[in-house]
């Protein structure tokens, strides 16, 4: 019954007693008597007032722990589970049951014998309680020991047999979503205790038609609650194919041949088969999932001619066959009326195994043509956006070109005859996009540097220009800084790095003097290349640029140099002494390209006519002062390249010392062999050995007699060695591991 409350201030004012109260009550779960421990569970807890002072007395907590006094007792433990269902509904209170090791007591009592099913509803309640109100993380790690995934498996799959009633397939599914928790946790012994294997199983067997004893005897039906759990198997494999350790289940248990069922239309549905919108999502669950699997088991995706299938899905996704994606799914979003949804997956599975860079994979795609048809794809896709901008028609035309340019590198017969002009022209229409569509959020900036990706496949100088432009315009924005200075290429290659590469070959195609150790070779002209210095001086009018200024729009120079001075010359990460020499000479580009065109001034000066002693003398000190820094340059490279040849003199001073003192150890340790063997083959080195061992014994002893003190012999009676038993051991273990 309720407390009487004769004034609005007593539950403040008695809220301390009752609580202590309802504790007392909790604890009287100890006495042995069954109407005394259901009167306590009977407590109508459902008014706010209860359940605060329940929150206060620790009663939740009370009541977990007598779960063990009565888990003989059906009756009596049904009484605490109602009582815990209804005190879960509080947050306190699911933190004070936690404290008790709630999941795992309630887990391991699941098989309990219950003709009345209530046991597995009321538990399975308060464990979904648990994982909303408490800490779910904590649920999950009590849930994920053998004994309890093994107690979650056997009354799953009592459930799955036996049960019936539409309750029971409920009931069934809210299993498999703990299950599905308790699998997203690695430390779980999902596998140990054969779980793993049954779900995977479970999730495939109506696909690969195999029989499996596993599920023997278990027939699917078409209700919504089958149709449920079908979802929440093909999540689950996503799951497993996160844990290294499941991948062999996955690939034993026909995983890839059951995804691959759905990559293909769907005909027109029969009287026992899914609905049009029930296959279109699972079609697109398992098309998605298989992104993830696809990957780890790329034997069983050429065995089952994967790309073929994927290919001609893509084929009939972009034809005139009548379809209209009903896009009420999660995967669905954005598909409806089209078969975009169904593209946008598949080709989602291309792009995780082309990532791959398989030679296999991607052989088998082109073989096949795959190149021309992502080619119609994309242009396909391209018309669409004309009529309007839509999400997943940038993402098909973004995950298309990251496609086609791992396809085309290093493949000269694709770049040139598969991608041929066809392809470039597509890229420059993309490249050339409304910049305003690079803020709208719906992906055309992705779009862009896909197709900048796909660029470098084509590997043309004036297309490294724009991109090195595009990237100096980029650095105005600080946060740009931090992006370029943290990316890493090949082996490791750092943006600096790479830069500084791009200099040195522009001025080999330049034909830029330098020594074999890249110095700089001619003060006089430290940058100039072949051709430049081919070139007579004509004078021009002062509106025309000389040949010094024409040539920094004609080469990357400029832009690499303006790149690195955005970065910063100090503390660039990943450089060798090559690279600071030649980052030495890019560090002084103005300084040198102020020093020719003051050349060309000067030479034009003297064409045209003599200057006068003062100016002549002005000419030569401004000539200088590009030659005085070209030889300060030289001086810190040499520096530069002293510092590295005496660095790498040390490190092969520190490897030989190394080396001589391995060498040095195992002379001492075979000459220790050597007298071990000498004294104990021959009796006159063995006596020898005594005596010499005698007189450093005498040697060792102090000169100063102890008044009074004992004398002790060292010799031992009976022993004819100079080495005691351990001495001996040690000896022939160090000559053993020499």
């Amino acid at each position: 019954l309720p407390f009487q409350k004769k004034k609005l201030s007593d539950e403040v004012n008695y809220s301390v007693a009752v609580s202590k109260s309802i504790a007392q009550l909790g604890c009287l779960m100890r006495v042995p008597s069954s109407q005394v421990r259901i009167q306590i569970c009977y407590q109508p807890t459902s008014a706010n007032y209860k359940i605060q002072m329940a929150e206060l007395g620790g009663l939740a907590e009370t009541l977990v722990l007598s779960l063990a006094l009565v888990e003989n007792q059906l009756t009596e433990k049904l009484w605490v589970l109602k009582a815990l269902q209804h005190l879960s509904s509080s947050g306190v209170n699911c933190r004070h049951m936690m404290k008790a090791q709630a999941a795992s007591r309630l887990c391991l009592y699941l098989n309990d014998t219950d003709p009345s099913g209530q046991l597995v509803f009321r538990s399975s309640e308060i464990l979904w309680n648990l994982l909303e109100n408490a800490s779910k993380e904590e649920v999950v790690s009590q849930l994920s020991s053998l004994e309890c995934v093994h107690a979650l498996k056997e009354v799953f799959v009592d459930r799955l047999i036996n049960g019936f009633r539409h309750y029971d397939r409920q009931l069934r599914n809210d299993l498999l979503v703990i299950a599905t928790l308790v699998a997203e946790n690695s430390a779980a012994s999902m596998i140990e205790s054969g779980f793993s294997v049954l779900l995977i199983a479970l999730a495939t067997f109506t696909e690969v038609k195999i029989p499996n004893p596993l599920l023997k005897g278990l027939k699917l039906t078409y209700s919504y609650e089958d149709f449920e759990m079908k979802k929440l198997l093909l999540n689950i494999i996503g799951i497993f194919s996160k844990d290294p350790h499941a991948v062999q289940l996955l690939s034993e248990n026909d995983v890839m041949p059951a995804l691959l069922y759905y990559v293909k239309p769907h005909k027109k549905p029969g009287f026992h088969d899914w609905s049009a919108a029930q296959y279109e999502e699972l079609q697109l669950h398992a098309i998605a999932i298989l992104a993830s699997v696809a990957p780890l088991l790329v034997d069983k995706y050429l065995s089952c001619q994967a790309n073929t299938l994927l290919l001609v899905f893509l084929e009939w996704c972009v034809g005139q066959d009548p379809f209209f994606g009903q896009g009420n799914s999660f995967h669905g979003t954005g598909g409806r009326g089209s078969k975009l949804a169904q593209m946008r997956y598949s080709l989602r599975v291309l792009k995780s195994v082309v990532s791959l860079y398989d030679d296999a994979v991607n052989l088998n795609l082109c073989d096949q043509g795959a190149i021309s048809q992502l080619l119609d794809i994309l242009k396909y896709a391209a018309n669409k956006l004309e009529q309007k901008d839509d999400v997943i028609l940038l993402e098909i035309q973004a995950n298309i070109l990251f496609i086609l340019s791992a396809l085309c590198e290093n493949d000269i017969h694709r770049k040139q005859e598969l991608f041929s002009y066809e392809g470039v022209d597509l890229l420059i229409s993309l490249i050339q996009m409304d910049p305003k569509k690079l803020h709208s959020g719906l992906g055309h900036m992705r779009l862009l540097f896909s197709a900048l990706d796909c660029l470098w496949l084509l590997k043309q100088k004036n297309l490294c220009n724009i991109i090195l432009g595009i990237l100096s315009e980029f650095c105005d924005n600080p946060k740009t800084i931090i992006h370029i200075s943290t990316w890493r290429g090949e082996k490791d290659q750092t943006a600096a790095k790479l830069l500084i590469q791009l200099w040195r070959q522009e001025e080999l195609d330049l034909g830029v003097q330098r020594d074999r150790y890249g110095r700089i070779a001619d003060v006089k002209t430290p940058i100039a290349g072949s051709f430049q210095k081919e070139q007579e001086i004509i004078p021009m009018p002062s509106s025309c640029p000389s040949f010094a200024i024409v040539e920094i729009s004609e080469n990357i120079r400029a832009k690499l140099y303006s790149l690195l001075c955005k970065l910063g010359f100090e503390n660039l990460p990943g450089l060798s002494a090559k690279d600071f020499v030649t980052l030495a000479i890019i560090r002084r580009y103005i300084d040198f390209k102020v020093g020719e065109v003051w050349s060309e001034v000067c030479a034009e000066l003297k064409e045209e006519f003599k200057p006068i002693a003062s100016d002549e003398e002005i000419l030569k000190v401004i000539s200088e002062v590009s030659e005085n820094i070209g030889r300060m340059v030289i001086s810190y490279q040499t520096e530069v390249l002293e510092n590295h040849h005496h660095q790498e003199i040390q490190e092969e001073e520190k490897t030989y010392t190394k080396i001589r003192a391995v060498h040095k150890q195992k002379e001492m340790v075979n000459k220790s062999w050597e007298n071990f063997l000498t004294r104990t083959s021959n009796y006159e080195a063995l006596k020898k050995a005594k005596r010499l061992q005698e007189k450093l014994i005498e040697a060792s002893k102090s000169k100063s007699k102890t008044q009074n003190g004992a004398v002790h012999s060292t010799d031992i009676k009976g022993l004819g060695t100079t080495v005691s038993n351990a001495g001996c051991r040690m000896e022939k273990f160090s000559y053993m591991y020499m």
